[in-house]
């Protein structure tokens, strides 16, 4: 019986902003979004040690991010196939340790990418109605990009906007 992802879940909780400060975290709910996996198969794919994986697995699921999706008897023990809860986590908070552990995780991602990744960080200078609009359309992209089936290669998009603070601010 497959159990398939719910479309989102939302991150209120401090438990599962907890769960998503961590960068090796973050980079086991990436893998997982592909499809099910054993503690054994994400510890190959990410090159980390089973205990690690099997830690960080145990405090995504008390957190409500992953899910066992199935389990096999396998010479005299029980293999569990862990999967997101949610296609996509949108937070309620972005605090600064999730953030952080959330771009410590793409950018291993980044890494270990099979073809040259697009990253663009760019500073503007936008009234409120720009931003706005800028904010509505980078939204639209995001909400409309669909998967193309289970064969084609994934692919991942972060999309960010933020309006940057003054502290620490350069010259104007």
């Amino acid at each position: 019986m497959v159990i398939e992802p719910e479309d989102s879940l939302r991150i209120e909780t401090a438990a599962q902003h907890r769960a998503l400060g961590h960068p090796l975290r973050q980079r086991l709910l990436f893998s997982l979004g592909q499809q099910p996996a054993t503690t054994s198969q994400l510890a190959a794919a990410l090159g980390v040690a089973k205990g690690s994986v099997g830690h960080h697995l145990k405090t995504l699921r008390e957190a409500g991010l992953v899910r066992v999706v199935e389990t096999r008897q396998v010479r005299g023990g029980t293999e569990q196939y862990y999967q997101r809860t949610a296609r996509r986590m949108d937070l309620d908070d972005p605090s600064h340790a999730t953030t952080s552990a959330m771009l410590g995780g793409l950018a291993e991602e980044l890494s270990t990418a099979d073809d040259d990744p697009l990253l663009v960080l760019r500073h503007l200078r936008l009234s409120d109605a720009q931003a706005e609009r800028l904010r509505a359309a980078l939204t639209e992209i995001a909400e409309s990009a669909t998967d193309d089936g289970d064969e084609a290669p994934r692919h991942g998009l972060l999309v960010t906007m933020y309006r940057q603070g003054t502290t620490g601010a350069g010259p104007a």
